[in-house]
């Protein structure tokens, strides 16, 4: 036995999600070091020029930094413009407030209020978010001195602060080390299509070596190619005008990835007809791989003979890719989507923004966090603890599931940033005092915390607590530091914060996603469901590139879904037993529909295969199995969407006897992939009320 299998479950499962989490990734690299060269240079100059608030310097880098310079240069002008409009309105309120503190204060509260709202009604709500925060700092800064310039010249160098590390974040993001999202999305095709590359020729030559690709790989591929494509857009004229095209490519790579996964580890006995048409797909896979990296047309050679296309006829993966690419080289022939539509733009402001009272009550909510630690803090005269203001607006998140999760992260991230500072101080600080050394102890830290921050949502706040903690406990003087009741206050001030808001948010008007999870189930499965539809009869080839576009779209969906029920998952419930059956019938919902579609995907593959070979009944059998399992999860989407849900789990659907009887041995595939897809259908959870909870099957949790 291993040292691991000491260990209770929860402790090794938080072992593989730190590892999960912490794993390097394309890009994660080059965002730590933009990060590791920005802060280096502010801390200079703050240090240098003696420009107070380095904390908040640095983390205004963390938060500019973004995966790519599109993001980049977009946040980095909206906290200019927010940070700008604050500090105007707090000046201006200042200046015909300062002597009177209950006006100032009411004031105060009501520009809070509105930025929350706007914060949550906008579509750039990041600048209110800016204004928010900054309204709030300011007031900790009146109860520290009663001379108004003073007052106001510290005002003034929160806008230096702010505002010159951004300017420094451009400059190295655009100069230095650019992450062009255009590179960024050929190099994840590039990588998608050497992973099919390198399975291909495992086939080819007989070899085993190398891991699997995963469906959660898959998975995550296709969100990425995705997201860089809508960065790319943005920063690239060219690929806005052939947007479409784009799309269809990303499409076209992410169905090949798909394939690749499917593929056997190892083909014994492969006749020289099948070598040779694996070799040609290999070939054909790198034509498309250069074509996406010169931007030349694509073109699908063929040199196959007659009984090498046989040959692809009984390998249905091979057939699988062979259509996906000749697909795209038909579309790029034809120019059909050589020029599409710029998609329609959201719009700024919500829909519902003046009509749903949930955006008033979140914002009066976090208002009335934010006053008590207020009064709180001043009642007590302990100013080393304004961090709790702050925390009541930053863990202020929709859901009470993003509000713990963000108070989770919060909290951890500034008890390792504390304990960091807390050695610092006590162990390194006494036997050092130059900027080099100050270099030496706070890189190290800010490298840690940017490598956490450039991974998923799930821990990146938690890298941007574990800098900022850390700098305000050592960076906040212009010299070394030996206080440690700053460590202590601070820490103390982010856990108060934390409790307040948690109490508040539970309080008053709580907010929880369990109904837009339901929601969000029911709209993959109806979308799972227009998947399962049987294809027409002579339409399969046309139908295949949007196809696998909306396959594309359905892996972002199920994500999406995965994302809320995280949250979901962290609400805490006053009825016991509440939250747990929601979130496992959730997880089996997610589960089964992923591999519905998948078991969907199986069988279009396997008709249009056998097109043409099978029997008529027994086409129309398995054609009528698939059109019924399409309509019972259309109707359990419905069933699951309504308030209490009321989604049986439906039926095993069986195929017509006689049809069965008749079938050809060859058939007997076609059959078995159509009573897949009726069992995975048949293992959707019932959700009614009073319906017992069951695990899900232990392929679904796998899967």
């Amino acid at each position: 036995m291993t040292a691991a299998d000491y260990l209770p479950v929860t402790l090794r499962d938080a072992g593989a999600f730190l590892r999960r989490e912490l794993a390097p990734f394309p890009g994660r690299l080059n965002v730590m070091l933009r990060c590791m060269l920005t802060s280096a240079i502010v801390i200079v100059a703050s240090m240098a020029l003696e420009v107070p608030e380095l904390a908040l310097s640095l983390l205004v880098v963390f938060y500019v930094t973004q995966s790519n310079v599109v993001l980049t240069r977009l946040v980095g002008v909206m906290f200019m413009v927010g940070s700008t409009l604050a500090i105007g309105l707090s000046i201006l309120v200042l200046k015909f407030t300062f002597d009177y503190p209950l006006l100032r204060i009411v004031i105060a509260s009501l520009m809070f209020f509105g930025s929350v709202y706007l914060l949550r009604v906008l579509k750039i709500g990041v600048v209110f978010f800016c204004v928010a925060i900054v309204v709030i700092y300011v007031q900790s800064f009146v109860d520290q001195t009663d001379q108004a310039d003073l007052l106001i010249r510290a005002v003034l160098w929160v806008w230096v602060a702010v505002n010159y590390p951004i300017a420094l974040t451009l400059v190295v993001n655009t100069l230095l080390l650019p992450a062009e999202p255009q590179l960024q999305l050929k190099a994840e095709i590039h990588r998608q299509l050497a992973a099919l590359d390198t399975r291909l020729s495992q086939l080819i030559d007989g070899t085993t070596s190398g891991a699997p690709i995963t469906l959660a790989a898959v998975q995550q591929g296709a969100l990425t190619l995705q997201k860089l494509l809508r960065f790319t857009t943005m920063r690239d004229a060219h690929y806005l005008e052939h947007q479409a095209l784009q799309l269809a490519c990303i499409a076209t790579v992410s169905r090949l990835y798909r394939s690749a996964s499917e593929l056997p580890l190892s083909w014994r006995g492969a006749s020289a007809a099948q070598l040779a048409m694996l070799r040609e797909l290999r070939a054909n896979c790198h034509a498309l791989d250069e074509s996406v990296m010169t931007g030349e047309p694509y073109r699908y050679v063929s040199t196959a003979t007659p009984e090498e296309r046989k040959a692809a006829d009984t390998f249905s993966i091979a057939a699988e890719l062979q259509r996906a690419l000749r697909a795209y080289a038909d579309l790029v022939t034809s120019g059909a989507a050589a020029a599409g539509k710029p998609p329609a733009s959201e719009p700024m402001l919500a829909p519902d923004a003046w009509t749903n009272p949930a955006y008033t009550r979140f914002s009066l909510k976090t208002l009335l966090a934010v006053l008590v630690c207020y009064v709180f803090y001043n009642a007590a005269d302990r100013q080393g603890v304004h961090t709790i203001m702050l925390t009541c607006l930053i863990v202020a998140l929709p859901s009470l599931g993003a509000s713990t999760q963000r108070a989770l992260l919060r909290a951890g991230g500034a008890a390792i940033g504390s304990a960091l500072a807390l050695f610092m101080v006590v162990f390194i600080v006494p036997h050092f005092d130059d900027i080099v050394s100050l270099l030496l102890m706070a890189l190290p830290v800010v490298a840690l915390g940017a490598w956490i921050s450039a991974g998923s949502e799930r821990i990146s706040y938690a890298g941007l607590q574990v800098m900022f903690t850390f700098s305000l406990a050592l960076l906040g003087q212009f010299g070394p530091t030996t206080n440690l009741t700053e460590i202590r206050d601070r820490m103390v001030g982010i856990l108060l914060g934390v409790g307040v808001a948690t109490f508040v948010q539970m309080s008053f008007w709580r907010e929880g996603e369990g109904e837009v999870l339901r929601q969000k189930l029911a709209n993959v499965l109806r979308a799972i469901a227009a998947q399962l539809r049987p294809p027409q009869a002579g339409v399969d080839q046309p139908d295949d590139l949007p196809y696998a576009q909306r396959q594309l779209q359905a892996w972002a969906v199920l994500a999406d879904c995965e994302a809320t029920l995280s949250r979901v998952a962290l609400e805490p419930g006053w009825q016991e037993g509440e939250q747990p059956q929601l979130t496992l019938r959730a997880q089996t919902v997610l589960a089964q529909g992923r591999e519905i579609m998948l078991a969907g995907d199986a069988l279009r593959h396997m008709f249009v295969a056998q097109a043409g070979s099978s029997n008529p009944r027994t086409i129309d059998a398995v054609r009528a199995a698939q059109d019924e399992a399409s309509a019972k999860l259309s109707r359990y989407a419905d069933e699951l969407a309504v308030n209490p849900p009321d989604a049986h789990a439906p039926r095993r659907i069986e195929i017509a006897a006689q049809a069965v009887e008749l079938a050809q041995p060859t058939d007997r595939p076609l059959i078995a992939a159509a009573d897949d897809l009726s069992r995975q259908v048949a293992g959707l959870p019932d959700w009614r009320v009073e319906a017992p909870v069951a695990a899900p099957a232990s392929s679904a949790i796998r899967a």
